[in-house]
């Protein structure tokens, strides 16, 4: 190796070290509810650098990117031996997205990827792209990632975009060698389906997202709920809807369930995403709600509005006004960890907590679906605040 080329490499390692070590801290006068933090906490550039350049010079004398990543984004999240695990999407400049493990010693900052990315198997008819994995520690004992499979909609030969989605589903003991069982089996696509963690009557409980196409919910009435006598052959034969979609609300356009929900002593904590189309294309947001503890496909708190959105920088990415998770983490001490993406193209993470969360869910007005209700709850506020005010 020669000095000149030593020393562009010393260069770019110590350059990708320092954004790895980087501080993250909090953004100040937050919304009460959570905090942001004033850095992503990965983005392309962190993935190693092992993945993108050669650093053989007799094969690459310039020391290019041979292989580059385009975007990290939407990822599960589980407490794993004392770290903050994430299984990221990561996005190649060739459009395919693959997992890979990051994990932090605090889940704020310091996220560094694991040597090699996942290597997933396939199911019987091999996926095209996966990606957007949900992670769940089930009380069988395994852990579970279910995640998108898309694959050419062979129905429309000539039509280049069309495509089909599947959730996958897969299992493993320690979050690198995974055992893939069948695809889900529905009438309908299904592209964000999240399993609960416990058994619901002796059975596999899933969240699902009916959806007629691969893009548009259509017929699709919101967030679904199913049971499954074996996951190991998993399919949906009933279903209802537990969190429907409304006109002229975040979730018009279709919602869907982020990461599983968290059991609190009030009641299964959810995070969701809801979709609305607006002028300059479809905005994604999140929002919180309730179930109650012995039926969780009741609905017992819903704020009204959206609970996190995109903002500043974060408005801006490949897929513009986006805000996705599809994984959170709950600490011991019930502090919160919410990872999201913004705008398909970067990972950040806001902190909140248990108590934080719920009170924000059972105390928030939830929407009253008019411009009236919307008024009449602001007035109430407004005179509630002169009382005190007096």
């Amino acid at each position: 190796m020669s000095a000149e080329f030593e020393k562009k490499a010393a260069l770019l390692r110590a350059h990708h070290e320092e954004l790895l070590s980087r501080t993250n801290t909090p953004k100040p006068w937050g919304n009460g509810i959570y905090e942001k933090y004033e850095h992503p906490i990965l983005t392309a550039e962190h993935t190693p650098l092992e993945w993108r350049y050669d650093f053989d010079e007799t094969s690459n004398p310039f020391l290019m990117q041979r292989l580059m990543m385009n975007a990290t984004l939407n990822s599960g999240a589980m407490k794993w031996q004392g770290k903050y695990l994430l299984v990221v999407r990561v996005e190649g400049a060739d459009r395919k997205s693959f997992f890979a493990v990051a994990e932090s010693p605090n889940g704020i900052d310091n996220f560094r990827f694991w040597e090699e990315p996942i290597t997933m198997p396939e199911d019987v008819v091999p996926a095209t792209n996966i990606y957007d994995m949900r992670l769940t520690a089930h009380e069988d004992g395994w852990i579970y990632g279910l995640f998108c499979a898309e694959r050419h909609d062979d129905n429309c030969p000539n039509d280049l975009s069309a495509a089909t989605a599947t959730a996958a589903i897969a299992r493993t003991k320690d979050l690198k060698n995974w055992e893939r069982l069948p695809d889900l089996k529905s009438a309908s696509q299904q592209r964000n389906v999240v399993l609960h963690p416990e058994f619901v009557d002796g059975k596999y409980a899933l969240y699902t997202r009916p959806q007629d196409g691969f893009i548009d919910a259509g017929s699709g009435g919101g967030i679904g709920w199913a049971l499954v006598d074996d996951i190991t052959h998993a399919e949906v034969r009933e279903e209802s809807i537990i969190n429907a979609r409304h006109y002229h609300t975040i979730m018009e356009v279709k919602n869907g369930e982020g990461p599983h929900p968290i059991k609190t002593p009030q009641g299964w904590l959810h995070l969701a995403h809801g979709v609305r189309g607006c002028a300059s294309g479809l905005r994604y947001v999140l929002y919180l709600y309730m179930t109650a503890l012995d039926d969780p496909t009741r609905v017992i708190a819903q704020p009204g509005g959206y609970f996190l959105v995109p903002e500043g920088e974060e408005y801006v990415g490949d897929v513009m006004n986006v805000a996705f998770a599809n994984g959170w983490i709950a600490d011991e001490d019930g502090r919160v960890f919410i990872y999201y993406a913004s705008s398909d193209t970067r990972m950040h993470v806001a902190t909140s907590s248990i108590e934080r969360l719920v009170d924000y869910c059972l105390h928030t007005p939830a929407d009253g679906f008019t411009t009236a209700a919307s008024v009449e709850t602001i007035k109430r506020m407004v005179e509630k605040n002169r009382r005190l005010g007096k």
